[in-house]
């Protein structure tokens, strides 16, 4: 956002972009998307872990949560 002459908060201008799942052309309803659809197949990429940054596996604990705690239930050390 930005500010205009009078003082009055306007969206910025988006330059038209290709949709990243089809490279149709983007529409700003749903930008960066050019439709509900590829929105959605894009969701579905990032909910199966399809966006992953190769890497060592995270040291997680029986409960899933990373064991970046100490052993003392207490929280001290």
């Amino acid at each position: 956002m930005a500010k205009g002459g009078d003082g009055k908060v306007v969206p910025l201008a988006r330059k038209g972009g290709k949709c990243p799942v089809c490279q149709s052309p983007s529409q700003s309803a749903y930008h960066p998307f050019c439709s509900q659809r590829c929105a959605d197949v894009d969701l579905g990429r990032w909910l199966k872990g399809s966006y992953r940054i190769p890497g060592e596996p995270a040291d997680l604990a029986d409960d899933g949560i990373p064991d970046d705690r100490n052993d003392d239930p207490d929280g001290r050390e």
